[in-house]
C-alpha cells in the first residue's frame, strides 16, 4: 500500500511538474505572438481528449486542458492549415515576416529560461539555507587524498566560481571539470589556513557529469554525528506496531551496541522482513522490543524500513548550515548567471554524449524526473522550486536543438531561409520532420531504458 501511495504521490507532482512548465513554454508562443499580431486560435495545456475547454470572450482564442499531460501546443491562424478569410490573412502566422515568426518560436524556449532565472531570483532574495561545504572524510588512495584534501577542509572557490554551499561545489565542479585543464580549488583547512589544492586534468575527465561527481573524488560532505534517539513514529509503520515511540534511544540491536543513528539506520535496512532484537532507553529504563522492518524496493535492491525519523537537538546542525542572501539586484546577476551556466553545462553534456565522450546514464527520462519530482516535493516547497527551475532549463536547451518537430528545428528552418531568400519546399519539410521524429523517438526509448536500468540496478 505505501508503495502503491508513493507511486501515485510522484506520478502526481510529475504531472504538476509538467504541467506548470509546460504552460510556461506554451504561453512564451501565445503571449509574443498576440503582441506581434498574430491570431491564436487554440492554447492547449496536454494532448489528445479535451477534458476543458472555454472560449476566450474577447480574442475567440481556445483555451483547452487535454487528457495527455506529455505537452502543449499553442494553435495559430495559418493559411498551410486551413482557408483563412481575406480579411484575416494579416493575422495569419505564414504571412508574417521571417522576424515575428523566429520571434514567436523561440519564444517558448525563452520563457523557459526567464521562468528559471525567476526562480533562483526569488529564492535568493528570500534567503536558501543550504549545506555548508564542509569535508566529512576523504577516500584513501583517491584523486582527492592525492591533492592533499583532507578532513574539516571546507571548500571555498572551485575554479573562479565561489562555493558558499555544498550543492554549490557540486556544480562548480561539474562545470569546470569539462575544460580539460587542472583545477585550482580554494579550501579553508581544519586550522583555519587558506590553501589551494590542485586536480589533475586527466582525472577530472573520468568522472561522471552529475552530482556524484564528488564522491568520485573520494570526498564526502560533513555531517554532524546524531545520536540515536527516535524523533517520530509514523502511524502504521512497523516501529508503531512494536511499540517504539518518540524519545526512545536505541541502545542496541540483535547485541550490537547501537552508537548513532546512522548505525541504526544501516541495521534496519539490513533486516527487511528480519527480526531485530532490541533494546531502547525510555524515561531512564530499559526496554526490551522486538521490530521486523518492512521490506521496500528503493534503487533496484531491496531495504527494511520501520517508519521513523531522527530526533535532531537543537542547534546541532548550526554548524553545518549557511543561509545565502542576496540584494535584489546582486540576486537578478546570480540568478542570469546560474541559468546561463546550467544551459552551457547541459548543452555541453548532450554534446558529449553524441560524441561519445560523455555516458548515457546521465539521460533522465519520465520515469527519473517523476520521482525526483516526489522527492524534491517532499523536502518541502523551496526545493521542489528548484526542482522546476533545472527542469525548465533542460526544457529550453532540448527546445532549441536544431532537430525538425522542435522549436529549434524551425529556427533552422528559419535560418536557412534567411539565407537562401525563400522557404524550404514542402517536400524538404516533410523529410525533416520526418528525421526529428525518428531521432526524439529513439531518444525517448533510449531515456526509458536508462530509466528502466536504474530501476533494476
Amino acid at each position: 500500500m505505501q508503495t502503491l501511495s508513493t507511486f501515485l504521490s510522484y506520478a502526481g507532482y510529475f504531472v504538476i511538474a509538467l504541467g506548470v512548465l509546460i504552460a510556461v513554454h506554451e504561453f512564451g508562443h501565445f503571449w509574443v505572438a498576440r503582441r506581434l499580431g498574430v491570431k491564436v486560435l487554440r492554447f492547449s495545456i496536454g494532448f489528445g481528449r479535451p477534458l476543458l475547454r472555454r472560449a476566450g470572450t474577447s480574442d475567440g482564442t481556445e483555451y483547452v486542458l487535454a487528457a495527455v499531460p506529455l505537452g502543449g501546443y499553442v494553435k495559430m491562424l495559418d493559411e498551410r492549415e486551413g482557408q483563412v478569410p481575406p480579411e484575416e490573412r494579416h493575422r495569419a502566422f505564414n504571412r508574417q515576416p521571417l522576424w515575428k515568426r523566429s520571434a514567436i518560436v523561440a519564444a517558448g524556449p525563452l520563457f523557459n529560461f526567464a521562468f528559471a532565472i525567476a526562480v533562483f531570483w526569488a529564492l535568493l532574495v528570500v534567503g536558501e539555507t543550504g549545506d555548508r561545504p564542509l569535508v566529512g572524510e576523504v577516500s584513501a588512495h583517491s584523486v582527492a587524498a592525492d591533492a592533499g584534501f583532507a578532513p574539516g577542509d571546507e571548500l571555498l572557490q572551485v575554479g573562479d566560481r565561489r562555493t558558499p554551499t555544498w550543492e554549490s561545489a557540486v556544480f562548480a565542479l561539474m562545470a569546470e571539470a569539462l575544460d580539460g585543464e587542472d583545477l585550482p580549488v580554494r579550501v579553508r583547512d581544519a586550522q583555519g589556513r587558506e590553501l589551494t589544492r590542485r586536480l589533475p586534468a586527466q582525472a577530472l575527465a573520468s568522472l561522471p557529469e552529475n552530482p556524484a561527481i564528488l564522491a568520485a573524488l573520494g570526498l564526502s560532505q560533513a555531517r554532524p554525528l546524531l545520536p540515536p534517539v527516535i524523533g517520530e513514529v509514523m502511524a502504521g509503520g512497523a516501529a508503531e506496531a512494536a511499540g517504539l515511540k518518540a524519545g526512545d534511544r536505541v541502545i542496541e540491536a540483535n547485541g550490537q551496541a547501537v552508537e548513532s543513528w546512522q548505525a541504526w539506520v544501516d541495521l534496519v535496512r539490513e533486516h527487511a522482513e528480519r527480526v531485530l532484537q532490541v533494546r531502547v532507553e525510555r524515561h531512564g529504563a530499559e526496554v526490551g522490543l522486538s521490530i521486523t522492518p518492512r521490506r521496500q524496493e528503493e534503487q533496484g535492491r531491496s531495504v527494511g524500513k520501520i517508519g521513523a525519523g531522527v530526533a535532531v537537538p537543537q542547534h546541532l546542525l548550526d554548524g553545518y548550515r549557511t543561509l545565502v542572501r542576496l540584494g535584489p539586484l546582486d540576486a537578478l546577476g546570480a540568478a542570469t548567471a546560474k541559468t546561463l551556466d546550467l544551459s552551457w553545462l547541459m548543452l555541453r553534456v548532450v554534446g558529449r554524449m553524441v560524441t561519445g565522450q560523455s555516458s548515457v546514464e546521465n539521460l533522465s527520462g519520465p520515469i527519473s524526473i517523476a520521482e525526483t519530482a516526489g522527492k524534491t516535493a517532499g523536502y518541502g516547497f523551496s526545493p521542489f522550486l528548484k526542482f522546476l527551475a533545472v527542469v525548465s532549463i533542460s526544457l529550453g536547451v532540448l527546445n532549441l536543438l536544431p532537430i525538425p518537430v522542435l522549436d529549434g528545428g524551425h529556427l533552422l528552418y528559419f535560418l536557412i531561409e534567411g539565407v537562401k531568400g525563400s522557404p524550404l519546399s514542402e517536400r524538404a519539410q516533410e523529410q525533416g520532420m520526418k528525421i526529428g521524429i525518428a531521432l526524439l523517438a529513439g531518444l525517448m526509448t533510449l531515456a526509458f531504458y536508462v530509466d528502466i536500468s536504474r530501476l533494476l540496478g
